[in-house]
């Protein structure tokens, strides 16, 4: 998400993206207007009941009418209790049931999203977005609609009934309005942006700590610690900081409203109270008034609290659209063209061009043509920084070609559905990705309906089930965040057994055995040998060794194919990959 999207103006109007999340739920909201209207009544007849205690009952010295106005509140009382717990119950339940809907709407968009999304998106950032903005939303919806509607009605309830019990003070009254809503409207905006900057900042300090918690060994390794600690603490105190300008405007802020509100109660008791002197207003009338102005001042003060809460949510809410409104720039097309059946794994590569959005100037792809036959394995060697595995990013579609074609089988890659696509392909990647669950769940990866026999099968091809079953509880051992509890070459034969199971027509190897040991390795190649066999493979090696056995070597420089042929030509043929295997072989 840019800078300057970031800077664009922030509205109130964000806050109607809730409505998909609220309207299945719409009989809980149903329900909780129903009982907030009669709660709401309920508090409103409390005032009348004390005028008839002081009027009927003290200065009229009725015990009967003392009574039964005592058992007449006691009554409104249990409807306000039933009532306002009944409220409380449908409002939680829909802030708990919409932030639900909306976490997961929000992380099924973003999970599609491309590549290239998340090469320019820090991690640690999103998770905030769907942590922490998503909790101040559910404190809107959970509590804060809830105070904001009841103080609309019982300020709209309480207005009616002062201007119904005395129209003169309820006039008096009326005229201090505009003074208690100016602050509101001088202060709304200001601390309208200082909730969206402080909710940027608290992102800012997630992303932190996301980035050096997941490269902990990094840090420990080179003992930076104290500087990571620094840099922490630093992005928590310019939270610190933002919240703290945040929170003193909003206090002045509800300062100056109860200053306001309540000397619009002092000056309207200061004049009832000389009406009732002059014999103008009876006392009760005068205390049934001044409970309904306290009520309208509560409800006043009240909208003044959610405000901040709305301003706050608004803030979320723009943040949470910018990342709906992103859009995959690598998506299945409208109308996909299916695979041939069976996939043999036929590759053609058209004069592809490719720069990355980061680098339009350096192209990592210049003229590629490459045909590969079915079963064929093929080797992609050459220098860091030629390209290859910008070829393996192309075949996956994390990226388009900006000219010329790759074709499986003769369909163009971007005329398939992506789920298509990925489907036929298996991939062992140099850098293995373990997810914290069991060993089963981690090889099961591959193919998710596999069964318990399938993925021990696999993990036996793989060279795996040796160090598996030795776990405390074998496959169903949870292998730990990254998984911490394996070695780099364990890693490896697991991401190895993930691609037998998927059992895919195209396999892309990339630096598959780089982590392991010469043993390991030998045992790997066996496994890798039984793999590849039916299946059109490409494998990126930087050690020669492994890649001796493919039917052909690829040499790539600079985005280009430079040279092709066996290990045996090339070496005879001199150049580039005769110098790499110089430089490696010689000892």
């Amino acid at each position: 998400m840019s800078e300057q999207r970031r800077e664009k103006s922030r509205k109130i109007g964000a806050l109607r993206n809730l409505w998909p999340f609220l309207k299945p739920h719409k009989r809980l909201a149903i329900g909780w207007l129903v009982f907030l209207g009669i709660s709401s009544s309920a508090s409103l007849v409390l005032p009348v009941a004390v005028r008839h205690i002081i009027d009927h009952g003290f200065l009229a010295s009725s015990l009967a009418a003392i009574n039964g106005t005592f058992l007449a509140l006691f009554g409104v009382a249990l409807v306000l209790a039933f009532a306002t717990a009944a409220r409380y119950y449908c409002i939680a339940l829909l802030g708990e049931r919409s932030l639900a809907s909306l976490r997961t709407a929000l992380y099924e968009h973003v999970i599609q999203l491309d590549v290239g999304f998340y090469e320019s998106t820090r991690v640690g950032e999103l998770t905030s977005r769907l942590g922490t903005d998503t909790e101040v939303v559910q404190t809107l919806v959970g509590s804060g609609i809830s105070v904001a509607l009841r103080s609309v009605v019982m300020l709209i309830g309480a207005a009616a009934a002062m201007a119904w019990t005395s129209p003169r003070l309820a006039g008096l009254t009326a005229l201090v309005i505009p003074a208690v809503m100016l602050p509101i409207l001088v202060f709304g905006r200001r601390v309208q942006k200082l909730s969206r900057n402080s909710q940027d900042r608290i992102a800012d300090a997630a992303a932190v700590a996301n980035e050096t918690l997941n490269a902990a060994q990094a840090v420990k390794a080179y003992a930076r610690e104290p500087i990571e600690s620094r840099r922490y603490a630093h992005a928590i105190a310019l939270a610190l900081a933002t919240a703290r300008r945040r929170i003193g405007m909003r206090s002045l802020l509800t300062a100056a409203v109860i200053v306001l509100i309540f000397g619009a109660i002092t000056l309207v008791l200061w004049a009832g109270a000389r009406d009732v002197i002059a014999g103008d207003l009876a006392p009760g009338v005068l205390s049934q008034f001044v409970l309904y102005a306290i009520f309208a001042a509560g409800s006043v003060a009240g909208l003044s609290e959610v405000w901040g809460d709305v301003l706050r949510a608004a803030g979320a809410m723009e943040r949470i659209g910018e990342l709906f409104a992103e859009r995959a720039t690598i998506r299945t097309p409208d109308a996909p063209e299916p695979l041939p059946r069976p996939v043999t794994g036929a590759l053609r590569f058209e004069h592809v061009e490719f720069r990355y959005p980061s680098r339009p100037d350096v192209p990592a792809l210049s003229d590629f043509h490459l045909e590969i036959a079915p079963g064929e394995t093929v080797a992609l060697v050459g220098p860091s920084g030629a390209g290859k595995s910008t070829v393996f990013s192309l075949l996956l579609r994390f990226h388009d070609p900006v000219a010329g074609a790759i074709r499986l089988d003769g369909v163009d890659l971007r005329a398939l559905a992506l789920p298509e696509l990925r489907g036929a392909i298996a991939l062992v990647p140099q850098e293995t990705v373990i997810f914290g669950g069991t060993a089963a769940d981690n090889i099961r990866f591959g193919r998710a309906d596999a069964s318990d026999d399938e993925v021990r099968e696999a993990a036996r091809l793989a060279e795996a089930d040796s160090f598996i079953s030795a776990l405390p509880d074998g496959y169903e051992a949870a292998l730990g965040e990254r998984g911490v509890r394996l070695s780099g070459g364990q890693k490896q034969r697991v991401a190895i057994a993930r691609a037998i199971l998927r059992d895919a027509p195209l396999l892309l190897l990339d630096e598959a055995t780089s982590a392991l040991d010469a043993q390991s390795e030998a045992a790997i190649q066996h496994a890798l040998e039984r793999l590849e066999k039916g299946r059109t493979t490409l494998v990126i090696a930087h050690r020669l060794a492994t890649v001796q056995r493919a039917d052909r070597i690829v040499v790539m420089d600079g985005g280009r194919i430079v040279a092709q042929g066996t290990h045996d030509s090339l070496l005879a043929e001199g150049g580039l990959y005769a110098e790499l295997a110089r430089l490696q072989f010689v000892t």
